[in-house]
């Protein structure tokens, strides 16, 4: 099989085009690769919430979305930022098809809770339809998926990016699944775990040690690695040999999530 690796770009890990033009030579540079990407957009929702006077709450890293809320929210996303990463890379030689996860009922949801607490109009992943996104695949196009979603009403959802990303890749049968953020991986005591095992993560996110935006992301790749995804990883973009050596299994910083 060839490698399919799903990538979520978090966080400021590629700020301009030039980042894009670097991982489109990334993927060109690689023969048969099958790449997806899933992709957030947290600092350019807030500015957008921010600038219609509406405020922002999180709990557990995953944002509060109310009704005034979700069409801005989808705007930015499957609409500005959706629109602008496939832009850049088909600029750049990297065929893309548009989508998210409406698209096909790529993702059914159901309204999310945390801590028995309500939190609008955000969904919880419950089923996943990937045959629109292998088929694409298929052809040799990346699929760029914003993870707004929808219920069996056809209501949208916003769906954290990072559990959009694990619930795909396993749907999708990744090889790898790879969270580009923008720290270098999971940090404890200041410094980079390289490997840090799942029984050890709950308990670092129990006691405080790891909080905020990582614990979503590391409770997306405990979903992942249960559903059978086989590797998952937490890195900083680390320029154009970052795919190959990836996937070859050569030495890379960033955080291995494992067993």
């Amino acid at each position: 099989m060839n490698p399919r690796i799903l990538i979520k770009i978090g966080g400021q890990a590629f700020e301009n085009e030039d980042g894009f033009k670097e991982l489109a030579a990334a993927i060109k540079a690689i023969r048969n690769i099958e790449l997806i990407i899933v992709h957030g957009g947290g600092a350019e929702i807030s500015q957008a919430l921010n600038d219609a006077g509406r405020n922002t709450a999180f709990i557990d890293g995953i944002r509060v979305t109310l009704a005034e809320d979700i069409k801005i929210v989808e705007n930015v996303l499957s609409g500005t930022i959706n629109q602008r990463i496939a832009g850049w890379l088909e600029k750049n030689g990297v065929a893309c098809l548009r989508m998210s996860g409406k698209t096909q009922n790529l993702f059914v949801v159901t309204p999310m809770t945390r801590r028995g607490q309500a939190l609008g109009y955000v969904g919880k992943i419950e089923h996943v339809n990937p045959n629109v996104v292998i088929e694409t695949l298929k052809r040799g196009v990346v699929p760029v998926v914003s993870p707004i979603s929808a219920d069996e009403k056809g209501l949208s959802y916003n769906v954290n990016a990072d559990s959009a990303a694990a619930a795909l890749a396993a749907g999708a049968q990744c090889t790898d699944l790879v969270f580009v953020t923008d720290v270098p991986g999971v940090m404890i005591d200041n410094q980079v775990r390289s490997k840090l095992a799942v029984e050890e993560a709950q308990v670092l996110i129990a006691d405080g040690t790891i909080k905020g935006g990582m614990v979503a992301k590391l409770e997306s790749a405990f979903e992942a690695l249960n559903q059978q995804v086989p590797r998952v990883h937490i890195i900083r973009w680390q320029g154009p040999r970052t795919l190959s050596n990836l996937i070859h299994q050569k030495s890379i910083v960033g955080t291995i999530i494992t067993f």
